[in-house]
């Protein structure tokens, strides 16, 4: 296994430059008064394909070789990782194979189908998601790109942290949503090396815990299918993102549905930004922990704004 170095991350991020934004951190007086902190949010929600896992994808996409790239690439993804997959394909030329559970948002299937990219449907638990997977691996000779167990993957996200610290002087903080781990991970990669005074809080729904769960015992645990509205966050982590989490991270922390829900309404009415429920969870975390984070300068990480408009959680 190829743990990722700082190294890694300044090639990822001379390698992306051109096929991403680098984005903005908002803040909100308001906000910062509801949570006794000082937020600031890296909005990854106006990234290329809507979600900082462009950066990861960017990376792993110009970083093969051309005889590689001419097979193309694939993975399989609960949407994000999908769609900036395709979006860094596209940017190549090279076909790519998205396999996604059916009950995958449709704008999300649409996303990757919008960049060229072909959706291979599944049933939506990882087991079915990496049989299927393997059939078109089979079938296509391409590239595998994980969603977020790959060096390559990782090395391309640490560069968020790597903006963000630069936005923004004095955090004591970062704080990012966590499923299979790939953000956190590039998180840990980046502040671990080059801000290791700032804690790395993980972010994750009650529904869908083995993340916190896995950090409290120890090692892996993982849910085959967890339901949670925050449908970003339904993987497992990998033994590529348990290493960063188990080293690194200061702790997990778990919020409900409804608190997803209410935090998500309330970057929407105050900071006027579309996100979706997996971006809402960092905030949730920081409204029911004050003790953990009032009087922090706290970096919170936005990591998608790819949300089905006629199925929001609150209609």
């Amino acid at each position: 296994m190829y743990i990722p170095t700082l190294e890694d991350m300044r090639t990822a991020r001379a390698r992306v430059t051109p096929h991403i934004h680098v984005t903005p951190v908002l803040t909100s007086r308001m906000l910062d008064e509801v949570s006794g902190a000082e937020l600031f949010f890296k909005c990854e929600n106006f990234q290329k394909a809507g979600a900082f896992k462009a950066r990861g994808a960017s990376n792993a996409v110009f970083g093969l070789s051309d005889e590689q790239a001419a097979r193309g690439v694939a993975t399989h993804s609960s949407g994000n990782h999908g769609t900036c997959l395709s979006y860094a394909a596209k940017q190549r030329g090279i076909p790519c194979t998205v396999v996604m559970p059916h009950t995958a948002p449709q704008a999300k299937k649409d996303a990757v189908m919008g960049y060229g990219g072909r959706v291979v449907e599944c049933e939506p638990s990882t087991s079915s998601r990496e049989a299927v997977f393997a059939e078109v691996v089979a079938e296509t000779g391409a590239e595998f790109v994980h969603p977020y167990n790959d060096h390559r993957v990782i090395a391309g996200q640490a560069t968020c942290s790597a903006e963000l610290i630069e936005q923004v002087d004095g955090l004591d903080a970062v704080i990012a949503p966590i499923g299979g781990g790939g953000m956190v991970s590039g998180t840990c990669l980046t502040l671990s090396g080059l801000a290791p005074q700032i804690k790395i809080y993980a972010a994750e729904p009650e529904q869908a815990d083995d993340a916190y769960r896995s950090f409290k015992a120890g090692h892996i645990i993982a849910d085959d299918a967890p339901n949670t509205v925050a449908d970003g966050l339904k993987v497992p982590l990998k033994d590529l993102t348990w290493h960063f989490v188990q080293k690194h991270v200061t702790d997990i922390l778990t919020v409900s549905e409804e608190e997803i829900v209410e935090a998500m309404k309330l970057i929407w009415r105050r900071l006027k930004i579309v996100m979706e429920p997996s971006s809402a969870v960092p905030l949730a975390t920081i409204l029911k922990n004050p003790k953990i984070f009032t009087g922090k300068r706290v970096g919170v990480i936005v990591t998608g704004g790819n949300v089905d408009l006629d199925k929001l959680p609150w209609n």
